[in-house]
């Protein structure tokens, strides 16, 4: 079954909110955290999340909906982001964000471009394969910046099956 017009709005709109949520939990992150290669990093990665976020909405116009139209995920997948928001420590941040979120995040943008309709959603999928290009990027800098500074890796399991438990993070809108 392909995605209506309307499912594919709600998607991507849903994928805006979290790219501009990534992006505020990265930039309060930025001034509490004392390496300064970490800060440079997000930094780097503050304008990446915005530069998806944009991208992402400027093609809900394009599927009939309000420039930048943005649309929470289900309340218990907010939750998730929230709690990575509160995360405490530059080790455990860095895991949090870039060994759990992104890793899930990529996969369920994997999931979307298996979804859609490559030919209908041409515009979706190549806004998505840009911003895999990044998040891969992304994750190999944060990698680089924890084996230069000895800034070890801290287990996420719990956090990583609660994002994994949900089948579907696009609650439903107005699209």
């Amino acid at each position: 079954m392909s995605l209506t017009v309307a499912d594919r709005a709600r998607a991507i709109a849903t994928f805006r909110f979290i790219e501009v949520r990534l992006m505020e939990i990265a930039a309060a992150w930025t001034p509490l955290t004392p390496e300064m290669e970490v800060k440079v990093m997000l930094g780097r990665h503050i304008w990446d999340f915005a530069q998806h976020a944009d991208w992402l909405g400027k093609r809900t116009f394009e599927l009939r909906q309000p420039e930048h139209y943005t649309l929470s995920p289900s309340e218990s997948y907010a939750a998730i982001l929230e709690e990575i928001a509160g995360v405490e420590g530059t080790d455990a941040r860095l895991s949090a964000l870039y060994d759990v979120f992104l890793v899930a995040l990529e996969a369920r943008y994997r999931g979307y471009v298996a979804e859609t309709d490559g030919l209908l959603d041409a515009p979706s999928v190549l806004i998505i394969e840009r911003i895999l290009t990044d998040v891969k990027r992304m994750r190999e800098q944060a990698h680089a910046v924890r084996r230069d500074h000895a800034i070890p890796a801290v287990s996420m399991d719990g956090l990583a099956g609660r994002e994994r438990a949900h089948t579907s993070i696009v609650a439903r809108g107005n699209a």
